[in-house]
């Protein structure tokens, strides 16, 4: 990135949005809630004065607001994916993570095509369509073979109900070209986490490597969608600087990318800090976050960025995750595994090879039956929109006019249903049948209900992969 690259995270002006919160009123926290509730989102000062609020009554009230707006826009189903790691070998040396360069005690392992291919017939096979790629950050792996590896994963096919229907990308930035490569590849999300939006933190917890470059990595995002890649994803590390800061980061970022090319981030992650092996930071975060100041990120988050999706993965506890449910998450990452190699591995806890520890250990239909039959959750495997070109800017206009609900709600179910018939425990598919039961007997549409059952009867006799 050129020395006359702008950084648009503008430290100064976040700095002034936190410390003229520090002076709002209860009054004023809660117009800011009922504005909230229109889901037209929040400017980032008014996030910051929701954040730094420490009256629980309006905590509570932020809470309940995330999930009237959740509910709106997204309803009950829940879009559910699983990490795939495909290297663990990189160049950088983040002192957070377990892929550090330095870090001599981490087994390092790059997954051949048919190391690839057996890892996504096990994930097929327990029912995940969506996957994430995630690639340790290494410049011997360019674009052409990140592309390979995405079209191997696309040419896998289980005697089930067929193959992974979405493969997203976690990967090191790339140049324009490079990100090309991938949008030609046919991959759905790409995602890049800036970590921390404080340069000076960025500075000292990337003493080494390409991802040195702040502004590079800042403007990742924008090269992809120059490249085609219209739905991009972003995040920050939590633990690594003040939390109040970074959410502010991630919002300026949001709005650039708003600014520039008429869409927002198609999803925002907030992982927290975990213990990783060889890493004093993981175990020690710098600025530790509460539970409780946890989920009012997620909720202010919802409120800020109502139609960009929010991913909640296997890092934290499932009774956390469950409360997380509830105020904002739309995505949701189970029976989760972080190193290459680890869905085929039959002693797949281990630290000498995984970028961080985990929380929720549980399989993806210990997952899916929990959110079912305590949440009354539609778990979501949809593709649809991707394949009929409704991404991007043009998703977001029908988001915003509430036109999704007409394709996510009916598609959700089909996907659920054919998890049921595919793969589910006993246990699970009697409880998913009654749930989706009662989403039929309440549908409001008649002619689409009616299109529902016929497809649902055309799922049993054997078809798949059925939607609007």
């Amino acid at each position: 990135m050129k020395k006359s690259t702008p950084n648009f995270i503008d430290e100064h002006q976040i700095w002034q949005d936190i410390e003229a919160a520090k002076t709002a009123s209860s009054e004023q926290a809660l117009d800011i809630i009922e504005k909230a509730k229109t889901c037209t989102g929040l400017l980032p000062k008014e996030a910051a004065i929701l954040l730094q609020n420490t009256d629980r009554d309006i905590d509570a009230a932020i809470f309940d607001a995330a999930l009237h707006v959740k509910k709106r826009i997204y309803g009950n189903r829940l879009v559910l994916f699983a990490p795939l790691y495909i290297t663990n070998e990189c160049s950088n040396q983040c002192r957070y993570c377990g892929f550090n360069a330095k870090n001599k005690e981490l087994i390092r392992k790059t997954l051949s095509k048919e190391k690839i291919r057996r890892e996504v017939e096990v994930l097929e096979n327990i029912g995940h369509k969506r996957l994430l790629l995630v690639y340790g950050e290494h410049p011997k792996f360019g674009a052409q073979w990140i592309a390979e590896t995405v079209h191997t994963v696309y040419a896998v096919t289980s005697q089930k109900s067929g193959e992974i229907r979405r493969v997203n990308i976690n990967c090191a930035p790339l140049d324009v070209e490079g990100f090309r490569l991938l949008h030609e590849a046919g991959i759905g999300t790409y995602q890049c986490f800036q970590e921390t939006y404080h340069q000076e933190t960025y500075a000292a917890m990337h003493p080494a490597g390409r991802k040195q470059d702040y502004l590079w990595r800042l403007y990742a995002l924008h090269r992809a969608q120059e490249a085609g890649i219209d739905d991009v994803a972003l995040g920050a590390l939590f633990g690594l600087f003040d939390s109040t800061f970074e959410v502010l980061g991630l919002l300026y970022h949001a709005a650039q990318l708003e600014k520039d090319f008429g869409v927002g981030p198609h999803t925002i992650s907030f992982p927290r800090l975990e213990p990783a092996l060889g890493s004093e930071v993981a175990f020690h975060p710098p600025h530790p976050v509460s539970d409780h100041q946890f989920k009012k990120i997620v909720a202010v988050l919802r409120l800020a960025v109502p139609y960009t999706g929010l991913i909640l993965t296997t890092r934290e506890r499932p009774e956390l995750r469950k409360e997380l449910l509830e105020v904002g998450v739309s995505q949701l990452s189970a029976g989760s595994r972080t190193y290459p190699g680890a869905y085929s591995d039959p002693e797949y806890n281990r630290p000498e090879v995984q970028q961080f520890c985990i929380g929720d250990n549980r399989s993806l239909d210990e997952v899916i039956g929990a959110i079912v039959r305590e949440h009354g959750y539609i778990p979501s495997w949809c593709t649809a929109c991707y394949r009929l070109g409704r991404t991007g800017e043009h998703f977001m206009a029908l988001a915003k006019k509430g036109f999704i609900q007409d394709f996510c709600r009916p598609n959700a179910m089909l996907t659920f249903k054919e998890y049921l018939l595919d793969y589910a425990s006993p246990a699970t598919r009697q409880a998913g049948e009654t749930l989706l039961a009662q989403e039929l007997e309440n549908y409001p549409d008649s002619h689409r209900k009616a299109v529902l059952l016929q497809r649902f009867t055309r799922l049993e006799a054997g078809e798949r992969d059925l939607y609007f």
